[in-house]
């Protein structure tokens, strides 16, 4: 069975909305904004793009990153990789065709199927609607979490509001770094 892992940037509140400068969200960029910037903070997002095999996005996030990340350098390793998008509304049309492979998977079930299939790790970056209905099937195995020391309010959540038994999860890597972020690699104790 393959590995899940949720990817996210995500501010002391919960919120993982714009990180990066998204339109539309009043604390959009929050991430380039009142923190210093520190490259080994940012270790882990090099280490995700060698050691995952596939990405997996929502249709928001897809539409976000197709048009930007394949000819970005940063985002190299992932153009090749064979990319998945959960959508009920998106066609082939509306594929990129300069970012390598791309599936369109309509539900939970097909990504269950997924991680069923021979591979290595799955990486979900952005999403923050799917991440919530992972979450709450069952089907995140790890969560990768850069922690920013802002606390932002109103915005997407990572993780659902949704009433459920207690889910465990086992610390398996930190650090803390001078400029307050933290990064915290969580499995889901099953």
């Amino acid at each position: 069975m393959r590995t899940l892992i949720s990817t996210a940037f995500i501010s002391l509140d919960g919120v993982v909305e714009a990180p990066g400068g998204e339109p539309g969200y009043r604390n959009s960029g929050w991430t380039f904004k009142n923190i210093e910037f520190l490259p080994e903070a940012f270790d882990i997002k090099g280490r995700e793009q060698q050691e995952a095999t596939a990405m997996l996005l929502g249709r928001v996030s897809y539409e976000a990153f197709s048009p930007v990340w394949p000819d970005m350098a940063d985002f190299a390793d992932y153009k090749a990789m064979p990319k998945y998008v959960v959508s009920t509304t998106l066609t082939g049309d509306d594929l990129v065709s300069n970012w390598g492979e791309t599936t369109i998977l309509r539900s939970l079930d097909d990504v269950a199927a997924l991680k069923e299939t021979e591979g290595g790790p799955i990486i979900v970056h952005g999403s923050a609607s799917l991440n919530q209905h992972l979450s709450d099937a069952g089907l995140i195995d790890r969560y990768h979490l850069l922690v920013f020391p802002l606390l932002l309010g109103a915005g997407k959540r990572l993780f659902s509001g949704t009433d459920k038994d207690a889910q465990k999860l086992e610390l398996v890597e930190h650090a803390a770094y001078a400029n307050g972020l933290q990064k915290n690699v969580f499995d889901v104790v099953r």
